[in-house]
């Protein structure tokens, strides 16, 4: 088992969805709340009750409360369910008596209840807007799109609902208004932060991973391994921090954002839960809320930037997968080229050869008397038609080349022997009447680990691109010397040189550079084909060149 999904390189990748499909998982659908009233009905019942038993729990411990689910489960049903004007006003409407009905079941004073419910509806739209405006994707799947949700959402949606709530409820002797924004920023951070991205990581198909059972089991050990550290935290007054982060992490990489998001919210409960109510390491030396701050500081700093980490994963395991499909994808198209190559090459061959044993007859005068302008009409022919038969071949070099059906026998090769024989077949091209062709050899034991027939066939194809492209400058060099652990052959022309944009297209397949409408001959396969051999022979081959200084093709091959 590895730890993630990206570095299982031997499984097989999944069905990749196409791009954006995970990013509109989390897009709210859309409709309003007319259209579907269970959800605003089901979300009002439980931020009432959330609200209720929030506070008449912490009242009962003479504390405000540590961590105020209440908006992090309305802000994550409201930009999940939909959006527009309507819906807008609709839902905003229903969450402001839902949660007045909370804070009046709770205990509080009619105009009390107003006042927390105005500042809370301040926080919950400040949060919708800000999420809308910049992470509009809302995908907290993606590193960008996590971080983007925290800073607008957790970090500062609750800082004008915070202020007005502190000043507002100075009057009915809250205590310190600095301790009161910063209770409630803290405790609404943490819900907005945990519960926000809980309910915007959840999809069916984050679901739907857990139908098997071996990451069901594997959710379970993980969870029941948080909460016994968590439970060994607060029962035996230890620091947990160092214990827990390992945890998180390991479910980060294994159960992703959403996974994540649950483990923290139930570290959460119970470390500011088990702070107000007295348990935890620090109880001999700090007040109660002094503890609710500490275990809030200890999550929000310490634990909660682990959500970055699992989007960080989440977004590399979507991307490799992706990748995966795309190479997949690649060779399936390269093969089906290749295939198509060779048959178009073997559908030319067999018509192209009788139009050439035609043309022969014709010319030769074995089929009726000729002139001698059908002669010259059937030389023509048959030198068209052997064009296109030795474009037939480098099709069939090409998809051999391209689908490994070329092999290679690779033994000792000497290498000077290899380029002087290159040479004597090149000096009787026609391109090579004036040219000079050279073989230097600088130094001893110039053998190679090469396949003789297909490294002459490289060499040479070089020095005929040499021969024809770089003939100008009168002179080819045939080099072969040591470098390294390697036997480096050169083929030098001293010709126009080759610009570098040229240069990075060079040994793409059918690539001219521009000269297809010149005197030169050549269908633009032979360097493709050349750099294949090369690779198949354990070498490496690339050029040097600039413009106006000719080029030094080299090829680099094991020593023997």
């Amino acid at each position: 088992m590895t730890l993630s999904r990206v570095l299982d390189i031997d499984v097989a990748a999944p069905p990749t969805q196409p791009s954006g499909a995970r990013m509109r998982a989390a897009e709210p659908s859309s409709g309003d709340v007319f259209a579907h009233p269970l959800i605003p009905v089901m979300t009002g019942v439980a931020v009432a009750v959330l609200a209720a038993v929030s506070i008449g729990w912490a009242h009962s411990l003479g504390l405000i409360s540590g961590l105020w689910g209440v908006c992090g489960v309305a802000v994550a049903v409201w930009l999940r369910t939909g959006r527009g004007r309507r819906h807008d006003v609709a839902f905003a409407t229903v969450l402001m008596i839902s949660i007045l009905i909370g804070e009046l079941i709770a205990g509080y004073k009619p105009m009390l209840s107003l006042l927390f419910a105005l500042a809370n509806m301040v926080e919950i739209i400040g949060a919708v807007l800000l999420a809308r405006r910049f992470a509009p994707t809302l995908n907290v799947s993606s590193l960008n799109g996590v971080a983007r949700f925290l800073i607008c959402t957790a970090a500062l949606a609750p800082i004008p609902a915070g202020v007005f709530a502190s000043i507002a409820l100075a009057p009915f002797g809250s205590g310190d208004v600095l301790e009161t924004f910063q209770t409630w920023w803290f405790g609404h951070a943490l819900g907005l932060a945990v519960i926000g991205t809980l309910g915007l990581s959840l999809t069916w198909s984050t679901l739907a991973r857990l139908t098997r059972p071996g990451a069901l089991l594997e959710a379970g050990l993980l969870l029941a391994g948080v909460l016994a550290v968590q439970f060994f935290g607060l029962t035996g007054r230890a620091e947990i921090g160092v214990a827990m982060i390992p945890l998180l992490l390991g479910v980060a990489v294994r159960l992703g954002v959403a996974g994540t998001a649950f483990s923290l919210l139930v570290v959460t409960l119970l470390s500011v839960g088990g702070a107000m109510l007295g348990y935890g390491p620090h109880i001999e030396t700090l007040s109660r809320s002094e503890q609710v701050l500490a275990a809030q500081l200890q999550v929000l700093v310490g634990y909660m930037p682990i959500l970055l980490v699992a989007a960080l994963l989440e977004e590399r395991d979507r991307l490799s997968e992706r990748a995966r499909s795309g190479q997949v994808r690649a060779e399936r198209a390269s093969e089906a080229k290749s295939r198509l190559l060779a048959n178009v090459a073997h559908e030319i061959k067999s018509p192209v050869a009788g139009v050439i044993g035609i043309g022969n007859l014709w010319s030769t005068g074995q089929l009726g008397p000729v002139t001698p302008q059908q002669t010259e009409m059937a030389d023509v022919l048959v030198k068209t038609a052997r064009q296109v038969e030795a474009l037939a071949h480098d099709l069939l070099d090409v998809a051999r080349a391209e689908s490994g059906a070329v092999k290679v026998d690779l033994r000792p090769t000497d290498i000077p022997g290899l380029l002087e024989d290159v040479r004597r077949a090149a000096m009787l091209r026609s391109e090579a009447q004036s040219v000079d062709v050279q073989v230097v050899c600088e130094g001893d034991g110039l053998v190679a680990v090469a396949d003789s027939q297909r490294l002459a066939q490289v060499i040479d194809n070089l020095t005929s691109n040499a021969l024809k492209y770089g003939g100008s400058g009168g002179r080819v060099i045939l080099r072969a010397l040591r470098a390294d652990q390697h036997i480096r052959i050169e083929v030098v022309d001293f010709g126009p040189g080759l610009s570098s944009q040229k240069q990075s297209q060079l040994f793409e397949p059918f690539n001219r550079l521009g000269l297809e409408r010149s005197s030169v001959e050549g269908h633009g396969v032979g360097l493709a084909i050349a750099k294949r051999l090369v690779e198949l022979q354990g070498g490496a081959i690339g050029v040097i060149s600039s413009p106006g200084e000719g080029a030094t093709f080299w090829v680099n091959l094991p020593h023997a």
